[in-house]
């Protein structure tokens, strides 16, 4: 199709998720085509640096050559089969290969195919574990703990532990119960409260829902040290260690989903390392396959599978399964994405990027429309803000964050803000140049959308 038939295709009839398509028609956005390294090229010939890793995905850029020839390989062998009743040795080398890196005592891996499903599937073993323990609690464990402002998907057990109204609200007759927690960042941080006094009460309120609801709890689910989607809200240090010690002392199995924060992109391999936490679930998605591929993983413990492990005829079976669960081509690309963490010193890589980003960030500080700015890792959110010193907001109907995509975009960079919040999240494989790159286009679209919008 020629440009014009692919843009008039894409709008009558492809839905673009978290989209309002009646804004999406009128902004020709690009159509990508091609990419190769760290940038992206769309039908019209446009070439894009990808600052957001093609939605927090991507690892070690566009058609990297040691992951293409693994699909390749694969591709000549088998692109499918199925793990029902079948083994294949792709998710079998993976499985091994996960293990060996995790956090100790994480044994047991289910594949899936996206974030969302990864949790779903913590949220229903850590239910059916409880309910065929030997020793299970004569009242259900139905309850499910998370964070205000959390983001875990979109499937409905997924939806009914987030915490964002304006993507749940609308489906909330359609959820299970659960019970949000404070979340300690300090954006959230009511009048009249000091940092320190509000972290203070945060941690009481931790421990109060824990104790008060601990004979129901069935798990407490948490994105480690950084609440994505809710707007880059970064964790003080030491609160998911104190979330742990909580969870294990009540006996409440605590689920990590890593979908967004594992793999590199907050220092270590795994965020949970960083605090020296050892989860009873750990959530996969995203950067598994580097970006190249649907595949999500759920880790869990010897403990809580033992719970499973019974004869046939007791049905104590974990009957949930997806067609593609552990398709082959995705495993293989997962092979090479880990590989190469090894190869290219990727980890070594991000700290040398952390750096570069808050030395770059640190250029906003006094600017007179940015808030709070955020960083963890390479995950970094910019709160724009109509004045500073009152940290008002700009009225939503400007769309400010929305304007510093646009801008960002003339001049060869991708964006996607969160409301208000502009996220960087380059690769963690991205080299220093590019994010000096990113960070000067960027910083530049800021000034450039506000200048319009408030002049």
């Amino acid at each position: 199709m020629h440009p014009e038939e692919l843009r008039r295709v894409d709008n009558e009839h492809v839905w673009h998720p978290f989209t309002q398509m009646r804004a999406h028609r009128d902004e020709n956005v690009p159509i990508i085509e091609s990419a190769d390294g760290y940038f992206l090229k769309d039908v019209n010939g446009n070439t894009y640096l990808d600052g957001v890793s093609s939605l927090w995905c991507n690892v070690h850029g566009h058609h990297v050559p040691e992951i293409d020839q693994a699909i390749r390989e694969q591709l000549d062998k088998v692109a499918h089969s199925t793990l029902l009743g079948l083994a294949s040795v792709p998710s079998i080398e993976l499985a091994g290969e996960l293990v060996r890196r995790a956090p100790t005592g994480l044994t047991k891996i289910f594949y899936s195919d996206s974030g969302s499903t990864a949790v779903e599937i913590a949220l229903k073993m850590a239910f059916q574990f409880h309910a065929q323990k030997q020793d299970s609690e004569t009242q259900p464990r139905d309850l499910f703990a998370c964070m205000q402002d959390s983001y875990h998907g979109d499937t409905i057990g997924s939806v009914s532990v987030g915490g964002i109204p304006i993507f749940h609200q609308i489906f909330g007759k359609l959820l299970f119960e659960s019970v949000q927690i404070p979340c300690p960042a300090a954006f959230h941080r009511p009048d009249g409260y000091t940092e320190a006094g509000y972290l203070e009460y945060c941690d009481q309120e931790l421990e109060r829902l824990i104790v008060e609801n601990h004979q129901r709890l069935a798990a407490f689910i948490i994105e480690p040290l950084v609440q994505g989607a809710g707007g880059m809200l970064m964790h003080p240090r030491g609160y998911l260690k104190r979330v742990r010690e909580l969870t294990a002392r009540y006996g409440i199995p605590l689920i990590a989903d890593e979908v967004a924060v594992g793999l590199g992109r907050t220092g270590t391999m795994f965020a949970c390392e960083s605090e020296a936490v050892i989860p009873d679930f750990l959530c996969l998605a995203k950067g598994i396959t580097g970006g190249y591929l649907p595949l999500a993983v759920t880790m869990t413990t010897d403990d809580i599978f033992s719970a499973f492990d019974a004869e046939p005829d007791e049905y104590k079976t974990f009957f949930h399964g997806h067609t593609y669960t552990g398709n082959s081509l995705a495993c293989a690309a997962a092979l090479a994405t880990l590989k190469l963490f090894d190869t290219h010193q990727t980890l070594e890589n991000v700290t040398n990027n952390t750096e570069i980003l808050s030395k770059r960030l640190s250029e906003l500080k006094d600017h007179p429309h940015v808030g709070e700015v955020r960083q963890q890792g390479v995950m970094v959110g910019i709160e724009l803000v109509e004045e500073r010193e009152s940290n008002s907001s700009f009225p939503a109907e400007m769309r400010m964050g929305h304007q510093v995509t646009l801008m960002a975009r003339k001049q060869g960079v991708i964006i996607r803000p969160l409301g208000d919040v502009v996220v960087l999240m380059p690769a963690p494989g991205m080299p220093g140049d590019l994010v000096h790159q990113l960070c000067d286009i960027v910083f530049a679209a800021i000034d450039e959308a506000i200048r319009l919008q408030v002049a």
